[in-house]
């Protein structure tokens, strides 16, 4: 028990070190284009859209690792290469360079989902509450992104801001070398000697994953828009609250806590009330408060900021909800790691249209623009099946 508490702390610190060096750039943006002699941030936003791109596209070959090589062994990987790459981010001169070395990172930090997720999962014992405290455990890596790079850059430069990280994330992956036990079967082979056949999904379940596919592609554009361009957004509504990035940095790392915190509520409720009407009441809300927030400044504008963040977060748990429930241990990094690559491919267009999209447009326009994908979010989960409720569904 106590090596599987420790291993459980550790694959949830993972989480917070694979959202946490993934917005270490953004926190950092306007000082980087400083440093590299560009002149406006929105410039140098689109050279991190390949490591969003490969956040997504390498987690369906990690998805596959995870089930039929090994998930101790992938989840090393991550931790040593994920930190690798933040010092080689650090050690950058151009612009370019920046973003080959941003990608390499991204493609490292595309294996903890499919993989981490389901290890933490597989042999838990309420697995609602399992996924909201390690999307809690991931948000915390956004908010301490917004807090600690303001810090970091201010004091140590913006090299620093990614070294540190580096250095924290090789050394979980050495602790959880020491943790995790050898795995003397693939999940793929624990299956293949527990039952004869081939593992299968059943209508209602493809038709059910499906759904959520379209559903985390559109949340996950909202996701990647707000917190890679959170910094800014603060920056222009908040300006006379906040005058500097370390105060910033702050409100920011206290809105990502506070907002965090609702997926450890929605990861409760996913135990107790049927799915289907909760994903859709937290995504009307994210609707309401991106319409608020359009048009809102200053502290006003700080509420409507936590309440779209907060419906934002606590749309993650479902379809992880819905994968553990219905869907085999030996299919689950596959599954998930489809799932990833389909929506963070999306959504890194999201990413590198962010600076262009604000030059010509405006945070304002570009709000609404994210109002209208939660209608298009809440379209989608109309066509969920009727029969997710808290009782699963046959697997196959």
């Amino acid at each position: 028990m106590p090596s599987r508490r420790a291993l459980g702390l550790l694959l949830n610190a993972a989480h917070t070190m694979d959202h946490l060096v993934l917005l270490v750039f953004a926190s950092a943006v306007s000082s980087i284009a400083s440093d590299l002699g560009l002149a406006r941030w929105e410039d140098l936003m689109p050279y991190t859209a390949g490591a969003f791109l490969m956040f997504g596209l390498g987690s369906i070959p990690a998805g596959r690792l995870g089930d039929l090589w090994s998930r101790r062994k992938a989840m090393l990987v991550f931790f040593f290469g994920t930190g690798a790459s933040c010092m080689l981010v650090a050690a950058c001169q151009s612009a370019w360079q920046l973003a080959l070395a941003l990608t390499l990172l991204g493609t490292f930090a595309s294996i903890y989902h499919p993989v981490g997720i389901p290890m933490l999962l597989r042999d838990a014992v309420r697995p609602g509450v399992a996924i909201g405290w390690n999307n809690l455990a991931g948000n915390l890596g956004i908010a301490l992104a917004a807090l600690l790079t303001g810090l970091i850059v201010q004091w140590a430069g913006w090299r620093a801001a990614f070294v540190l990280p580096g250095l924290l994330t090789i050394a979980l992956g050495i602790a959880f070398a020491r943790v995790a036990a050898e795995e003397p079967h693939s999940a793929a082979g624990r299956a293949r000697a527990k039952q004869s056949g081939a593992v299968s999904l059943s209508p209602a379940v493809r038709r059910a994953l499906v759904v959520m596919t379209i559903a985390a592609s559109m949340g996950s554009i909202l996701f990647n828009f707000t917190t890679n361009g959170n910094t800014e957004l603060f920056r222009e509504r908040m300006s006379l609250s906040l005058p500097d990035p370390v105060a910033i940095g702050a409100a920011l790392g206290v809105l990502y806590t506070l907002a965090a915190v609702s997926q450890v509520v929605v990861g409760h409720l996913t135990e107790r009330v049927s799915l289907r009407p909760l994903f859709m009441s937290i995504v009307a809300c994210q609707t309401f408060f991106l319409l608020l927030a359009s048009q809102a400044e200053g502290w006003w504008f700080y509420l409507a900021a936590l309440g779209f963040m907060a419906s934002i977060f606590g749309a993650i748990p479902f379809t992880d909800t819905i994968v553990v429930r219905y869907v085999d241990d030996s299919l689950r990094s596959r599954i998930t790691g489809l799932r990833i690559g389909i929506a963070f491919v999306v959504s890194s267009c999201a990413v590198g249209l962010l600076g262009p999209l604000v030059k010509a447009a405006g945070f304002s326009q570009s709000l609404l623009l994210l109002a209208a994908l939660s209608v298009l979010t809440l379209t989608a989960i109309w066509a969920l099946p009727r029969q997710l409720d808290r009782q699963p569904m046959p697997k196959a």
